[in-house]
């Protein structure tokens, strides 16, 4: 059976769950995150594979990068990321990635850049389930009113990472 590596990182937001295979970071998501254990789950299953609690070379780039992001020091990630989700789903974190550090879009906005302006819902959720939290910055969505809405880890967080990201709300 083939393993995923698991380890807890801390953050100045709080303590974090990091899974890689050696293809990349397969989930980073906050540890007080509801549902983390059928995720968990979840990933297992969908990679065929076990869960460790072991060290892998992948993680030593994730935590020096998040080190220098939550310095102020990094606007992107270049550790590799390994996304298993359906096609759909693979679009709209893939137009995440393209959201610049600093500016934030609306679902509306995302799903009329995918080309389905009537896909607002579905943006919605396929945000809502991504696993690899701050590198896949679904952060930086908010609602078309302008509120903080639709964060798993919290929207206290989101705050924080907008803040620290000098994202200007309208």
């Amino acid at each position: 059976m083939e393993i995923i590596h698991q380890k807890t990182i801390q953050t100045p937001l709080g303590e974090m769950i990091a899974c890689a295979t050696d293809q990349g970071i397969c989930l980073l998501e906050f540890t007080d995150r509801k549902n983390i254990e059928k995720q968990l789950k979840a990933l297992s299953k969908q990679l065929k594979a076990e869960i460790i609690e072991k060290e892998h070379i992948h993680f030593q780039q994730l935590e020096k990068e998040l080190k220098e992001y939550f310095e102020g020091n990094r606007s992107r990630f270049e550790v590799p990321l390994l996304t298993t989700g359906t096609e759909f789903q693979e679009k709209v974190w893939q137009l995440l990635r393209e959201i610049p550090m600093g500016e934030i879009r609306t679902y509306r906005q995302q799903s009329e850049l995918l080309g389905n302006p009537k896909a607002i819902r579905a943006v919605g959720t396929a945000n809502g389930i991504n696993k690899i939290a701050i590198l896949i910055p679904c952060h930086r969505v908010i609602g078309s009113n302008g509120e903080l809405v639709g964060y798993a880890g919290g929207i206290w967080r989101k705050q924080k990472l907008l803040e620290l990201e000098k994202a200007i709300l309208f």
